[in-house]
Parts: structure tokens; sequence; C-alpha cells
């Protein structure tokens, strides 16, 4: 085997654009001192991030860092299309930056800088082709997130945040380096493919140590910090709430879709399905129902946003927990799991974006989030804003004419029942009628009159229970039928 490792630099493009976009902030800031130059670089730098990540994507797998067969860098349509969706949340993010950045109290050259940076880690992460870039690529994309959480001069809150997230972060990560250091000591590679190569070869043998368990247990335990999965997710809901609007925003999508990605990657290329099945499917288990539980509860803006995101983390969750069940790593089970698991989190992110714009155009420039009585009758003094944010709210519950989030979820549940998970498509299912009682009542309360009562959640989630059948009958059986038909 050669020794000698072999660089692409065009297979780097995509992390050379990013890295230079934190770069020229940093240059135009300091030379030209104007926030529009600024700003306006880094929104450029994040388009020609995206474009780029597109076209070496569209030109084939790459791979780069490689020594032997075992490579750091793997550049597939996966890490293409997760660069896209980085570098496009980015440019949204700068977008709805706007009124923060006018009234002042966040320094323009700083927020873009950092921006740029926290891009340029997640257009790393989804190349990654080893543990250890894999963290580090995780911690670029988040380190950032802690200073522009608590970026905002003379808010309390922020800073109270701000500590939440690095301290939890930071304990997450320790806990993801140790299981990756025991897992070398058990196997000895931290390159992924080599990973699940090894315990493919091993057997039951190597699954039988005590020390696998608890490095795999680590691994997953500290992934599941950066996707806010229950019991891991306290810090969610305080930091989303004290950021100021556009940060919480990116956390809730472009922080959130790198911890998915992470979490995709071990589990798919690396760690023994068998033992992270369970795992998982207990854990989306937990966060898709708590989080729908505690949303229903909420009563300020951005806080029923952050726990429908842990809920929302429950669903990404299940087809990978569902992937132990399908017959472990083999071909089939990974294309329908992944995939569900990856197009689910594409639109949510997508659709948690537009919801968070929303709230910014609705809201006072730099304002936070507000109650739900602050946003009554929104729809009726704003009717396109409050439209979008309906139709934004409409999507993630999964209702049409929300087609995207309707798609995703019955992506999710088509997954798990090939994969022999009906059972855990049942608990999505009721989750899923849950999700839809709060989400209809936040919709509601955008078109309510000034002085009318809000409907009391019990009785939205029986609107939403007959919702939910009605849609079943017409999404479900009546195709399932057309099925039966035509197989005779």
């Amino acid at each position: 085997m050669s020794l000698v490792q072999s660089v692409d630099n065009v297979a780097l493009l995509p992390a050379y654009l990013a890295a230079g976009t934190a770069v020229l902030v940093l240059l135009v800031d300091l030379l030209a001192a104007r926030a529009a130059a600024t700003v306006a670089v880094a929104a450029l730098g994040a388009a020609g991030t995206a474009l780029g990540a597109a076209l070496v994507g569209a030109a084939g797998e790459r791979r780069t860092f490689c020594v032997g067969a075992d490579c750091s860098w793997l550049w597939t349509g996966r890490a293409a299309l997760v660069a896209v969706v980085i570098a496009l949340l980015t440019l949204g993010v700068l977008a709805l930056s706007g009124p923060l950045l006018r009234a002042g109290r966040v320094p323009v050259g700083e927020y873009c800088f950092l921006l740029a940076c926290a891009m340029t880690g997640g257009v790393v992460l989804g190349a990654a082709g080893d543990l250890i870039t894999l963290v580090v690529a995780l911690e670029t994309l988040t380190l950032p997130l802690y200073v522009l959480v608590g970026l905002r001069r003379g808010s309390l809150a922020g800073a109270e945040a701000a500590v939440t997230f690095f301290v939890v972060s930071v304990v997450a990560t320790t806990i993801t380096l140790l299981g990756a250091a025991l897992l070398y000591a058990v196997t000895g590679t931290l390159h992924l493919d080599r990973l699940g190569a090894a315990f493919d070869a091993a057997g039951d043998g190597l699954l039988d140590l005590p020390l696998t368990t608890v490095a795999v247990a680590l691994v997953v335990a500290g992934l599941a910090f950066k996707v806010a999965a229950v019991p891991f997710h306290a810090w969610a809901p305080a930091t989303y709430d004290g950021a100021p609007l556009p940060v919480a925003a990116y956390l809730s999508t472009a922080s959130k879709l790198g911890g998915v990605v992470a979490l995709l990657a071990v589990v798919q290329r690396a760690l023994p399905a068998g033992v992270t099945g369970p795992v998982l499917a207990l854990l989306a288990v937990l966060t898709m129902t708590v989080g729908n539980l505690v949303a229903l509860r909420q009563r300020r803006t951005v806080r029923l946003l952050a726990w429908s995101s842990v809920a929302q983390a429950g669903y990404i969750l299940a087809p990978l927990g569902a992937l132990a069940l399908a017959g472990g790593r083999t071909a089939d089970a990974r294309a329908g799991a992944y995939a569900a698991a990856v197009a689910y989190t594409v639109f949510f992110v997508l659709l948690e974006l537009a919801a968070f714009a929303a709230v910014v155009a609705l809201r006072p420039a730099d304002g936070d989030g507000g109650t739900l009585a602050d946003l009554r009758g929104a729809a009726r003094r704003h009717p396109w804003v409050g439209g979008a944010f309906a139709l934004a709210l409409i999507g993630l519950a999964g209702l049409p004419p929300g087609l995207a989030g309707l798609f995703a979820k019955v992506t999710v549940v088509r997954a798990l029942l090939a994969g022999h998970a009906g059972w855990l498509a049942l608990v999505v299912a009721l989750n899923a009628v849950l999700g839809l009682a709060y989400y209809l009542r936040l919709a509601a309360t955008l078109y309510a009159a000034p002085g009318a009562v809000a409907a009391r959640p019990a009785r939205i989630v029986v609107v939403a229970l007959g919702v939910a059948t009605a849609l079943a009958v017409v999404l479900g059986f009546a195709p399932q039928l057309v099925l039966d038909v035509a197989a005779r």
C-alpha cells in the first residue's frame, strides 16, 4: 500500500470558496469599513460556494487526502447537496439579518465573518471520510455560533444563551472524542469505511466487547446533543429564545443539518447497525413525543419553534432506528433509511427557515420572537407575510398544500414500513397528529381577530385528529386500494 497522500484541489474547491469568503469578509471589513460592502461580499461568497459545490458534485465522485484506499475527503452527491443547502441557508440568514444589522447592536464584520466560518464547517462536514475530519468540521460549524448567539450588545438573555450553548456543546464534543478514541483502541482505525469493514469482518466477536458498546454509545450520545435529541435537548429552547432571530434560524437549520449529517455518516458507514438501531429508535420515540407534548404548552413563538424542531429531529432519527430491523447495513436498507432521513432533513430546514423569516418580518427590528399573543391577527395586517408563515407551518405539519412537508413525512413512513418497523411508523403518525395541534393553533392565531379567545389545545387536538384521519383515508388507503386492484 502506498503511503503517499494524494491531493485533488478540484475536490477541495467548495471548501476553498467557503474559507475564502471568510477571509474576504475580514479584508473588506478592514479596508472598506462599509457594512453594505461586507454583507455583499458574504452573500456573493455564499452564492459562489453553492454554485461551486453543485458544479463539482455534477462532475462525479472525487476523493482526496487518500492514503491507499483510505480517504479523508469524499466528495459525493450527498456531500454536494449538503454543501449547497448549507451555503443557501447562510445566504438566507444573511438576508434575514438586515434589520438586526441596521439596528447597530451587532458588529457587521464580525457577524458576517462568523457566518462564513460556520458555512465552511458545514461544507467540509458533508465530505468527511474519517472521524477526526468529521469532528473538526462539526466544531468549525458550531464554534462561531457560540459567539453569534451572544454577539448582540447589551443582551443578558443572549449572554446566558451563549453560555448554555457553549457548556453543553463542549461536553457533547468531549463525549464524541472519547467515543472516537475508544473506537480507535478497539479497531485501530478512524476512517469511517474502514470502521464499518472492521465491524463486518469481526462479526459478533467485536460487538461482544464491553469497550465496543461503550465507544458506540458515546459517539451516538455526543452527536445526539448536536441534533437536540431527547434527553440531550435541554439547551435548545433557551438558546434559540435568547439568540437574535436570524441566529436562532441558523441554529435551527444549518446547525441541525450538520448534526444530522454527522450522525448519518457514522451510523451508515462506521457503526454496527445492530447496536445503533435500537438506540436510535428509542431516541426517536422520546424525541418526537417529548418535543410535541412540550410544544403544545408553549406561549413564546421561538420556544414553540424550538420544541417543534426537537420533535422534527425525532422524525429524522426514526428511519435510522428502523435500520436494524431492516436487515442491518444491507444496500437496500441503507438506501431507503438514509434517503428518507436526508430528504426529510432538507425539506425541514427549508420550511423552518421560511417560518423564521416570517417571524423576523412580523416582529420589530432587533426584537425577539415575542409571544403567540403578539402574532394574533398578524396575517390580517400583513397578508402576504402571514400567508407565507401559515404555509410554512402547514408544511412543517405535513399537510397540503405544504407538499414539501407532506412528501417528507410520507417518505419517512414508507421507509419505516419497508424496514418492517410498523410500530415505529405508528408512533410517527401519532406524533404527527400532535404536531398538527400546535401548528394549526399558531396558524389560526395569525388569522384570529384581535379580541378572539384562543382555542384550547385539547380542542385543536380533536380537530387535528379529524384532519389526520381524513388525510389517512385519502393519501393512504385510496392509493393502496388502487395498487391492490392493479395487482389483480
